[in-house]
């Protein structure tokens, strides 16, 4: 097969594909910016890095399987404004936890002990995050001015969401940018953020190692075990069930990430199911969303970072808002499957109010939830893989995670 051959069928470059791949922007925007401005880092490596990842992520999936920060290690840094070079440590030290997950089968036993109904829980605890994040923080950002724009943004998105033809996301980031040329734009863009920028090299040493393990990669772990690894295992098994996706994989190119992020002072990323589910609700079918989405943060670090302190005080945050609400609700509504079972449903409901509710509630929901799938009687819902009946949810551990073609099978077209 030709390169070109193998491209295509692995992305398509439409404008659906082209909707799609603003379906996270929500959640990694400000994270992003965030942490360049609390730590100091290296604006155009990490720009540039961060889109080098998608495209990356993009080829080797051949679906919206889009790179993002690691959430908990972005909240940290910024709350106590934590140096760059503890961030790039800390990713160095996630990056090599992953790998020994991985090459000792760890991850894969995890896969199995972990049941569905609590990752479905996970699922749905970062979907009330997402939520609440973006009614609380991003839509009164701007005032009566911001409540107007996130209204209009929202039905805008709620009257072409599933439109082929026009889909919202692309209309919505163009109302936007006419909101913040009209309201916040004076004196033209400024001529310093024009120029060609390199990543800046980097050699983490011992000491930022360690003290980013203790301080960045330990409360991280959980998050990425349960939403990073497994919740997107079972999401990409959610929507493109015709993909042979397995934990191993998403694991190897989450170290691989992490590996390379740290010396060329580039962000710590993960996968999230957030991500897939934005990508996928705003049209994204293929890499292709993902390699665009890239292909914005390249251009952006390569030619315009320097004036990337002033752009980012111009887009309106209401509207990042409105992305990052239909995010959230793409993810949450994927617990539907557990409902059929009231047990399980009743566990998805507890691990989701602890991952959202308590401190380190990832850690939280992901033990006690698995706790109680094997200790209470009956697995809560009283059926074992081998009891459940035809077309009813199952909370037995590994139920559902096993059911993986042998062979990757072509996707159909969406």
């Amino acid at each position: 097969m030709s390169a070109l051959r193998w491209l295509r069928a692995r992305a398509r470059f439409d404008r659906n594909e082209f909707s799609g791949a603003f379906g996270d922007i929500g959640t990694d925007f400000p994270l992003i910016v965030g942490m360049i401005l609390a730590a100091g880092l290296d604006v155009p490596s990490a720009l540039i890095l961060f889109g080098a990842m998608q495209v990356l992520t993009g080829l080797t999936y051949g679906m919206p399987m889009p790179a993002q920060p690691l959430k908990a290690m972005a909240v940290i840094v910024i709350a106590q404004k934590l140096s760059g070079n503890i961030l790039y440590g800390g990713g160095l030290a996630i990056g090599v936890m992953m790998l020994l997950l991985t090459v000792t089968h760890t991850i894969e036993w995890l896969a199995r002990a972990v049941p569905k109904s609590v990752v479905r829980g996970i699922q749905f605890g970062l979907g009330l995050q997402l939520a609440y994040l973006a009614l609380k923080e991003y839509v009164p950002a701007d005032g009566r001015a911001g409540y107007a724009l996130a209204g209009t943004a929202f039905l805008l998105t709620i009257l072409l969401l599933g439109n082929r033809r026009f889909p919202p996301a692309p209309l919505v980031i163009l109302l936007g940018f006419g909101y913040a040329l009209i309201f916040k734009l004076s004196g033209g863009l400024p001529a310093h953020g024009l120029g060609v920028r390199w990543p800046a090299l980097h050699q983490p040493s011992g000491h930022d190692i360690w003290i980013g393990f203790l301080i960045l990669a330990l409360p991280q772990l959980p998050l990425s075990l349960g939403n990073s690894i497994l919740a997107t295992r079972q999401v990409a098994e959610d929507l493109f069930p015709e993909r042979h996706v397995t934990v191993k994989k998403i694991s190897w190119t989450y170290s691989a990430m992490n590996l390379i992020n740290p010396f060329f002072s580039g962000i710590p990323t993960c996968h999230g199911s957030g991500g897939i589910a934005g990508h996928y609700a705003f049209g994204g079918r293929t890499g292709g969303s993902v390699i665009i989405y890239g292909a914005l943060y390249l251009g952006l670090g390569f030619f315009f970072s320097g004036g990337f302190g002033t752009a980012v005080q111009l887009f309106p945050r209401p509207v990042l808002g409105v992305i990052l609400l239909f995010e959230a609700l793409a993810l949450m509504k994927l617990v539907r499957d557990m409902m059929a079972a009231p047990g399980d449903f009743a566990l998805v409901l507890l691990v989701g109010l602890l991952c959202f509710g308590v401190p380190y509630g990832y850690v939280v929901g992901l033990v006690a939830g698995t706790g109680l799938a094997y200790l209470l009687p009956g697995r809560l819902a009283g059926l074992t893989r081998a009891e459940a009946k035809p077309g009813e949810a199952s909370s037995a551990p590994a139920a559902d995670w096993e059911r993986q073609s042998a062979e990757d099978i072509p996707r159909k077209q969406h």
